[in-house]
């Protein structure tokens, strides 16, 4: 098995981000095989979705009205509503596995794989990319 991390700069607001080309860049020349996409932090997950077209603002608002960021939430740390960060990977998986053919993911023309973060006390995450051919 073949392995490596991505660092992926988030700032300081709900992201969505596209980690499509870095994988596929990653993967180049590898073969056939399974690729693990693993984000190891509580407070984030992967998925795969469309982005674009206006994806972005509907996963925030979904992620926003299902996890409010208010009190409500025993877990207190951190800013305000923090506990929701970490429901957030009841919604989102902390990993994803996908298909790869010939070095290049194999994924539908409309999906990405997107890094979903809606922790704003955290600029900075890693993804763990582990390929198995």
């Amino acid at each position: 098995m073949d392995t490596t991390t991505l660092e992926v700069r988030t700032g300081d607001s709900f992201v969505c981000a596209d980690l499509t080309k870095q994988i596929d860049g990653w993967l180049s020349g590898r073969g056939d095989g399974l690729c693990n996409v693993f984000v190891p932090h509580a407070t984030a997950g992967v998925a795969l979705f469309e982005l674009g077209a206006g994806s972005e603002a509907d996963i925030e608002e979904t992620v926003s009205r299902l996890l409010p960021r208010d009190d409500r939430w025993s877990h207190r740390h951190g800013s305000s509503g923090h506990g929701a960060d970490h429901v957030l990977p009841l919604l989102v998986a902390s990993a994803v596995t996908l298909p790869v053919i010939a070095g290049r993911l194999a994924v539908g023309t409309w999906q990405s794989v997107v890094l979903v973060d809606a922790n704003t006390d955290n600029a900075v995450r890693t993804v763990r990319l582990s390929f198995l051919a």
